[in-house]
């Protein structure tokens, strides 16, 4: 498994890492054997990024991969989770990220996390779930500096969604280690300029700023909440199609612009779209570590397979450009 330096954390991590997330929905409601033999798979493939959150599952996935943990008790593997406030919190941040952080320690069983990554959208002025820039810099930057202070929480982490121009200056701030980028083959603007009147948030070329500030990335919505597989279809024990991040407004249309993708597989450069776009997301050198989403073990098999061929060559990318054109104009 190759490993990447993860920004100026001085952390290595896997480039797979194991995502615990509700889309899947393997780490919220997967079989607890599976989950026990599917962790301990990937450790010993060489996976050491964790990532879960107390949304998923309402819990669920930090107490089953806390169980896991407890028992495996694998060396040097590296956990992150994730706190989202409610808009009823804003006005008692500190309180309410210590009382979160301390209930995500209890079910994982640990006594800090390695990454503890704010959840919410960030926006210029904030409003509704969002919080504004001011509000991440004023008030949750020192609750989490506290924390780590405490020995709690190694690194900071905010998820990169909300308005780009907002989370341009949270990054340029340099108050966080670690940031979770939507990049995946419908919407790579975090790396590159996207073409006129593409149908897809623009993220502004996000990487140059994560990299000019030394900010680890984690790949996110890489099969973009499941649509990238080609397929419409839910596992039964996955979550409902997900709200687009960053791509179209609906799964349905991400599914319809999947398809069009599929000469890629046609043409020799991926056995499947789901390869490719595993692939994709390792071809920027600004990303650390993706995480895949997954149902069952056999989806991290797969996941695994596609790391281990790496990323796509030139010639996938430029066809994938090349295909990414005819998106230009549509509606979102």
């Amino acid at each position: 498994m190759q490993l990447r330096v993860f920004g100026r954390t001085g952390m290595q991590l896997s480039v797979l890492g194991f995502g615990c997330g509700a889309v899947g929905g393997f780490m919220v409601r997967g079989d607890p054997a599976d989950q026990e033999r599917t962790i301990a798979r990937a450790i010993a493939t060489g996976v050491n990024y964790f990532d879960t959150a107390v949304q998923y599952g309402n819990g669920e996935s930090e107490k089953n991969l806390g169980r896991v943990l407890q028992k495996l008790k694998p060396a040097n593997v590296v956990v992150g989770t994730k706190v989202r406030l409610q808009p009823s919190e804003f006005g008692r941040i500190a309180d309410a990220v210590t009382m979160s952080l301390e209930g995500s320690l209890t079910r994982l069983g640990l006594d800090r996390v390695d990454i503890f990554h704010l959840h919410n959208p960030i926006t210029e002025r904030g409003g509704g779930s969002a919080l504004s820039v001011r509000e991440v810099l004023g008030d949750v930057v020192p609750a989490f500096e506290r924390l780590r202070a405490q020995g709690k929480i190694r690194f900071l982490g905010m998820t990169a969604v909300g308005d780009t121009a907002a989370l341009q200056q949270v990054i340029d701030a340099r108050a966080f280690d670690s940031a979770q980028v939507v990049y995946n083959m419908l919407n790579p603007s975090a790396a590159e300029e996207l073409p006129k009147n593409y149908p897809a948030q623009d993220y502004g070329r996000l990487f140059a700023s994560t990299k000019a500030a030394g900010v680890g990335v984690v790949g996110i919505r890489v099969l973009a909440g499941g649509a990238l597989s080609g397929s419409a279809e839910r596992h039964p024990i996955a979550g409902p199609a997900p709200e687009p991040i960053g791509s179209a407004m609906s799964y349905d249309a991400d599914v319809d612009r999947a398809h069009r993708l599929m000469p890629l597989v046609n043409e020799g450069f991926a056995t499947s779209l789901t390869e490719a776009a595993t692939r994709f997301a390792l071809s920027d050198p600004a990303m650390g570590t993706i995480l895949v989403g997954m149902a069952t073990p056999q989806q991290f098999e797969d996941a695994l397979a596609a790391v281990q061929k790496g990323p796509l060559p030139q010639a996938a990318l430029d066809r994938l450009s090349a295909l990414r054109q005819a998106f230009s104009g549509e509606p979102r």
